[in-house]
């Protein structure tokens, strides 16, 4: 008998747990080159930091952005600036946001998910400015794809 009630409690703990992980919510628009493996798998612990003599916050000789200094949950603009990129002209950036706490993926820039690269500018390769829209508050992964092909992530504490 106590077998028994030591085999339930550990089943009623594990079915607890699994219940308690929250998945993280794809929405429908999102696009299908972006899968849930590429939130499972971000690294918090690396935040984006500030280089260059621009204000560039992000991953050095990688990735930044202008404007991410003072992130605010109003409309801003940013400049988003890549390294490593051959030809910006013809690069298509597609920019999904992750909130940490809620799982949650969304739309960063205010016209959907992609825009067009431009050429160097600021010691970077090719670049883009946009509007950008944070929802909420709280730490956010903001996922890089050029052409379809993930590039970077960029880790904000948006407070305010």
């Amino acid at each position: 008998m106590r077998r028994w009630i030591v085999l339930f409690s550990v089943l009623l703990f594990l079915a607890g747990c699994t219940m308690n992980e929250k998945e993280v919510a794809l929405p429908n628009d999102l696009p299908d080159f972006v899968q849930e493996s590429d939130f499972t798998s971000i690294d918090w612990g690396k935040k984006a930091t500030g280089f260059g003599e621009r204000g560039i916050i992000g991953n050095a000789n990688k990735s930044g952005v202008i404007g991410a200094d003072m992130p605010s949950l109003n409309t801003q603009k940013w400049m988003w600036h890549l390294w490593g990129i051959e030809e910006g002209h013809d690069t298509k950036l597609t920019i999904v946001g992750y909130h940490k706490d809620s799982k949650t993926v969304h739309p960063i820039l205010v016209d959907g998910w992609t825009t067009g690269l431009g050429g160097p500018v600021n010691g970077a390769d090719a670049h883009t400015p946009s509007s950008v829209k944070i929802p909420k508050p709280g730490e956010w992964a903001i996922l890089l794809y050029k052409n379809e092909s993930y590039f970077d992530t960029l880790i904000y504490d948006i407070t305010e």
